[in-house]
């Protein structure tokens, strides 16, 4: 690596891993709550098709649930509010929109914060009323992680009754046919 190289990485805010530059965290985060978005949306169009639609409801409810009790774990640390990961289900109609409200919010609060606030520890009151830390970026990674998770397990539901579901794999928005 020349000296220019080497003064570019001590100088640039993105991130280097063996002289190779990635984005920023805070671009990589927002863009994963984005790409997540986008697929959820598509999946949230095929639930509308379905003739049991229940589980998967209660999947997406699941998803908007924790998008809010981890923010308010965050902002209302050291108190303890009183959310449900799976209540409420909310009604086919909600889901978008609530899930808006939910992504937004999130959007903004990473937008909000620095490179470094990323990567510093929040504190939370845990499952067990005890009190943990974890840095933001990890906790907004674990949001999408856990998107993905629940949204393998609805489009199996929507095979399962014979529909077939969207490709909605990470891979399916970033590569190209060049034959």
């Amino acid at each position: 690596m020349s000296r220019y190289e080497i003064f570019l990485l001590q100088r640039s805010p993105s991130i280097f891993i063996f002289g190779v530059r990635f984005m920023e965290m805070k671009q990589y985060l927002i863009d994963t709550f984005r790409f997540n978005d986008h697929m959820n949306t598509k999946l949230l169009a095929k639930i509308t098709s379905l003739p049991d639609q229940q589980q998967c409801i209660r999947f997406f409810s699941h998803l908007i649930n924790s998008q809010n009790k981890w923010m308010a774990r965050i902002i209302e640390y050291p108190n303890n509010p009183p959310r449900d990961w799976w209540a409420p289900v909310y009604a086919l109609d909600k889901l978008e929109s609530e899930w808006r409200k939910g992504l937004q919010a999130w959007i903004e609060f990473i937008g909000s914060k620095s490179e470094e606030e990323l990567f510093t520890e929040v504190k939370f009151v845990g499952y067990d009323g005890g009190h943990w830390a974890c840095k933001l970026k990890d906790i907004a990674l674990q949001l999408n992680y856990h998107s993905i998770h629940h949204r393998a397990q609805m489009q199996m539901l929507i095979r399962q009754q014979g529909v077939e579901p969207d490709f909605v794999d990470y891979i399916g928005i970033v590569y190209r046919k060049i034959t």
